[in-house]
């Protein structure tokens, strides 16, 4: 009888130590708002309008960043580089940098996040372009881990707007962001406060061959 309980008693604690041990990632799936991809996809819209009675922490923008990590990048050299703006006085300045209508939008948004790439490493090696592309691999890369966190944020019941509308000369002074690196987007963090419609898209026919 004794060794049956011994068996039991190792297998409970193997069962109470194997999330730990099994656990690689510090961003979870916590206060989520969809239960599956599909659902996610449905749900993510380009929000114009932000409630700003509702804040977002450091730590669960850090959350989303650590998602963005996971995207994949060319020969893993993960271009993309992150400059967040959340104090009130520093969300004031860069919403002067994005146009009338995009700072109109975004008001009320607590985070304003702007997205760039380093300059020759995706698409080059021993120095020179792979291909015709060039940097142009930068910038995809930086969508890519873009796209993830933007599905991430979402994951995590928050709303996004990617605005390519921006001075980047002044969002470089103002962010210290060195000529090494190419400024693209200006991502908008917050909460909804109203519904967005959802926008047609092209029949799959018209965007895909095959062969």
């Amino acid at each position: 009888m004794k060794p049956i309980i011994t068996l039991l008693s190792c297998i409970a604690a193997a069962a109470v130590l194997l999330p730990a041990c099994t656990s690689r990632s510090t961003f979870s799936k916590n206060d989520t708002v969809s239960d599956s991809l599909d659902e996610l996809f449905a749900s993510r819209r380009s929000v114009r309008s932000y409630d700003p009675a509702k804040t977002i922490s450091e730590a669960e923008v850090r959350t989303l960043l650590e998602a963005s990590q996971q995207a994949p990048s060319w020969a893993n050299r993960q271009p993309s580089r992150y400059y967040v703006a959340i104090t009130p006085e520093m969300l004031a300045s860069v919403r002067e940098c994005v146009g009338e209508r995009n700072a109109h939008n975004v008001a009320g948004a607590p985070v304003l996040i702007v997205s760039t790439f380093v300059k020759g490493q995706s698409g080059f090696g021993m120095g020179a372009a792979a291909n015709e592309i060039g940097d142009g691999w930068g910038a995809y890369d930086n969508g890519l881990a873009n796209a993830y966190l933007i599905l991430k944020a979402r994951d995590m019941g928050f709303d996004t707007l990617i605005m390519g509308f921006r001075d980047s000369d002044k969002l470089r002074a103002l962010m210290d962001i060195p000529d090494s690196e190419e400024v693209l987007a200006v991502i908008a963090l917050g909460y909804r406060d109203q519904q967005p419609g959802t926008p047609n898209h092209l029949a799959l026919d018209d965007i895909v061959k095959f062969f």
